[in-house]
């Protein structure tokens, strides 16, 4: 999980000239000169690549990308072997999560989606849930799992996209679970979340290697052994290797794995164990489930094309963002001045109020308005709405079905749109509280997620957000496997968002969002980040440091972000702070009292930028750049 140190900002008084029209004179528009300088200088080195470049979460997991490139892996199979080691050390997720990725094929010069998120499992349905009193699903335990994607996606990308076996890229992660030193970030999080760990059967004989002591979580540097998991991993391995002594293709073989995770003997004792600690996965759920193939979405910005999955994740929030910022000046304003945080707080909050009431699995009726929601036009009418004086902390979902020539099944629930999710004690313009609902607020709208990022010199880009399974996870039986936890993205009312009520069989509408974008029809980003509700803002803002404002992608991954707190969170409660600001201390101490005296409640971070991972195709060169973040323990490897 994310963690951003947030500090209180003393107020200070600004006086504002009388409200003005849209291009006239606002409070931002007498500081648009007080900038936050551009950063020149970075605290990480940029990486420089020629072959191949790996970009993940750990130090150790961008080593298992290094070495299956080195044997001569292409990117889809470094990315694999990054994802399965990423599972092993826990980071921000594990073997039960979920998998999203966006792959460019360089033999077919398209950019192709794999969606391998899991479902509800049977009998999850929103009566369920509100007959054990929840409002929404629980943020943690069995009730809050939905059915494992992470394998099925590393072996569907792999068979679909890879060139080795899946011994060869589960090699780092066996000998990883086998024991590796575990660091001090996921000790640290093992010993807060313990209390949550000891409640499930099989979680803390594997978590809690010190039972009864002070400390009860591995130290820093013990080799940390996961018996269980290497265990599960062989057996996809063995499985493969009879398959191909049968005389199976490479694809099939992997297929075979593939269906002895989720049909065979390790569905079944995953079943058994979630059944046991009171969850609801049947062996249907398991054998049901599949992974998409999809064609992603996309639209334009300055000529580069941007694309994400489709709406059952947030990425296309990004794109509505661009559409409706296409229509400003933003160099004119300067960079992190008052006028662009504020128009980017404003962009940001009408493309996320969409997501929150019109996106879901598309899998599943209703159809999402896509057409609608990524239209230029109704990005126009949208940004046609914007306060240039205040925030408008009432901002609604718009009605995207005009745009597409339908009209809005949905018009009664849009009307009473409530913009106020949850607590209510808080007022824009006023310093910040913080408390323990605030801080339980906080951590859940960062949960989740880590990235990965890979590329070769054939042309093969990966960018991946894998996520689910986090500490604190139940453990399924004797796999080794967390489960997710993601369940509790759903909700279970229309009122709420009518495409995400939960139902069996059907994926939540989650914050996980990788990004590619091609310039001239070749790669020219390739950027994900960690960081729930916060993603697609980190990601839209290190966009336009690289497109608008010349950075390299080093510069921009460290750069000074905002963050909005205004639409509401995926996670927990569901909770919403409208008029809540991240800036950086780096802020000057000018445009903070005027975004003060535009409405807005500061909080002030020390890193906000991430942590972003990114790789830049130099086409002038033929190279390639590396950017990771100085926020957590993000790293990469070159050659």
């Amino acid at each position: 999980m994310l963690r951003l140190t947030l500090t209180l900002l003393a107020a200070t008084s600004f006086i504002a000239g009388a409200q003005q029209q849209q291009q006239q004179s606002s409070p931002a528009d007498t500081l648009r000169r007080t900038t936050t300088p551009i950063p020149r200088r970075t605290q990480k080195p940029p990486l420089h690549a020629e072959h191949w470049l790996a970009i993940t979460g750990k130090p150790l997991s961008a080593t298992a990308g290094a070495m299956i490139f080195a044997k001569g892996g292409n990117a889809v199979d470094a990315a694999a072997a990054m994802l399965a080691a990423g599972c092993t050390m826990w980071d921000t997720l594990s073997c039960g999560g979920e998998t999203q990725a966006l792959i460019y094929n360089p033999k077919t010069k398209k950019v192709i989606g794999i969606d391998a998120l899991g479902a509800a499992p049977s009998g999850a349905t929103a009566e369920y849930y509100h007959s054990k009193g929840y409002k929404y699903p629980p943020e943690y335990g069995p009730l809050a799992a939905v059915t494992p994607g992470t394998p099925g996606g590393l072996m569907v990308m792999l068979a679909e996209y890879g060139t080795m076996s899946l011994a060869e890229v589960l090699a780092p992660a066996i000998q990883m679970a086998d024991g590796y030193p575990i660091e001090a970030q996921l000790t640290g999080t093992i010993e807060r979340d313990k209390d949550w760990i000891k409640k499930w059967k099989y979680s803390p004989s594997i978590m809690l290697t010190h039972q009864g002591g002070a400390k009860e979580a591995p130290e820093p540097g013990e080799l940390f052994v996961q018996r269980d998991l290497a265990a599960t991993w062989r057996k996809l391995v063995e499985t493969e290797r009879a398959a191909l002594k049968q005389g199976k293709t490479r694809k099939q073989a992997i297929y075979a794995a593939y269906d002895r995770f989720y049909k065979g003997d390790i569905a079944r004792e995953i079943v058994r164990g979630m059944q046991e600690d009171g969850g609801l996965f049947t062996l249907a759920d398991l054998a049901n489930w599949k992974v998409h193939i999809e064609e992603p979405v996309s639209t334009t910005y300055k000529g580069i094309t941007v694309y994400k999955l489709p709406f059952w994740q947030q990425g296309p929030a990004m794109l509505q963002a661009l559409n409706i910022l296409e229509n400003a000046d933003l160099k004119s304003m300067g960079f992190n001045s008052a006028k662009y945080m504020h128009t980017l707080y404003q962009a940001m909050s009408l493309a996320f109020a969409d997501r929150d009431f019109y996106y879901g699995d598309p899998y599943f009726p209703p159809e999402e308005p896509a057409k609608g929601l990524l239209s230029k036009e109704y990005a126009k009418a949208r940004y046609a709405t914007i306060d240039w004086n205040r925030n408008d902390p009432n901002i609604k979902p718009g009605d995207p079905y005009p745009y597409q020539g339908g009209t809005n099944p949905f018009a009664n629930l849009l009307a009473e749109w409530k913009t106020q999710n949850g607590d209510t004690t808080r007022r824009s313009g006023q310093q910040d509280v913080p408390g323990s609902s605030d801080a339980a607020f906080e951590q859940s709208f960062y949960s989740g997620t880590t990235s990965i990022e890979a590329a070769d010199s054939a042309g093969w880009v990966v960018s991946v957000t894998p996520s689910g399974g986090w500490v604190p996870a139940v453990i399924a039986g004797r796999t080794g496997i967390g489960l997710s936890q993601r369940a509790q993205s759903f909700v279970t009312e229309a009122k709420d968002g009518p495409f995400n009520v939960i139902e069996p069989g059907k994926r939540p509408r989650v914050t996980l969002t990788p990004t590619l974008a091609l310039k001239d029809g070749a790669p020219y980003l390739c950027f994900s980040v960690q960081g729930g509700d916060s993603q697609d803002q980190n990601l839209l803002q290190f966009f336009l440091n690289v497109v608008e404002w010349g950075m390299t992608p080093q510069q921009a991954v460290e750069a000074p972000n905002i963050n909005s707190f205004q639409m509401r969170s995926s996670f927990g409660a569901h909770e919403n702070r409208p008029g809540r600001m991240l800036v950086s201390n780096q802020t000057p101490l000018e445009v903070r009292s005027a975004l003060q005296a535009m409405g807005y409640t500061l909080q002030v971070g020390d890193r906000t930028s991430g942590p972003i991972n990114a790789i830049l195709f130099d086409a002038k060169h033929r190279t390639m750049w590396g950017g990771s973040s100085n926020n957590g323990e993000d790293y990469g490897v070159a050659w």
